[in-house]
Order: structure tokens, then C-alpha cells, then sequence
């Protein structure tokens, strides 16, 4: 069974850092893409960054592009996200997802999804 378990989430100042964590069973972390989308209230899902298998190759959405870095640790079967410089912009509810595509950067790109984070960004 597919599963995917986020972590770290929470409510910080702008400015702040933080570091989400997912979990994900081995055979959802061999996929070619793994990806962190988020969805902010009253708005559409989206895409933030993604990570393909060897973790040589990354993609960001331009509005996270030098404050977020996605990473993984492939033996241990845990995809990060580090968060530096947080604006009251980047509040929403994170979403660690996989997809089986090598060029995955839409929300219907991703076919299992974790149950979420919450992160807050206060001005």
C-alpha cells in the first residue's frame, strides 16, 4: 500500500526557516518524481518542487526559486523540503506527492498524495 507521511509543519515568522519531512513506503519512493505541491486557502493546488529518483535533477515553481530546496535520502525513503526566507505568501497546507512521470510538475501529474502539512507564516 501506497503511503506518505509528512511532518514538520508549522506556524513561523517571516523570515523564518523550516524543514518538512516525508516518509514514503519503498515502493512509491522509486518512482521517477517525487514532488511537494501545496494549497493555500481558498486557492487551487500547486506546484512547488520536485526531485527526480537520483535526486540529480530538480524543478521549482519561480515563486519558491532560491528560498526552497527539495532533497532526498534515498535509504532511509524520505523526501525533505527545506524552506529559508518564508513569506505570509508561502502559508498553506504542504502535500508530499508522487508521480510517474519524469517530467511531473502539475498537481495531476502526482497520483499519491500524503495527508498534509500545515504551515503558517505570520508578518
Amino acid at each position: 500500500q501506497v503511503q506518505l507521511v509528512e511532518s514538520g509543519g508549522g506556524v513561523v515568522q517571516a523570515g523564518d526557516s523550516l524543514r518538512l519531512s516525508c516518509a514514503a513506503s519503498g515502493r512509491t519512493f522509486s518512482g521517477p518524481t517525487m514532488g511537494w505541491l501545496r494549497q493555500a486557502p481558498g486557492k487551487e493546488r500547486e506546484f512547488v518542487a520536485a526531485i527526480s529518483r537520483s535526486g540529480h535533477i530538480t524543478k521549482y515553481a519561480d515563486s519558491v526559486k532560491g528560498r526552497f530546496t527539495i532533497s532526498r535520502e534515498n535509504a532511509k525513503n524520505i523526501l525533505y523540503l527545506q524552506m529559508n526566507s518564508l513569506k505570509p505568501e508561502d502559508t498553506a497546507v504542504y502535500y508530499c506527492a508522487a508521480s510517474n512521470r519524469y517530467d511531473a510538475t502539475w498537481p495531476a501529474d502526482f497520483g499519491s498524495w500524503g495527508q498534509g502539512t500545515q504551515v503558517t507564516v505570520s508578518s
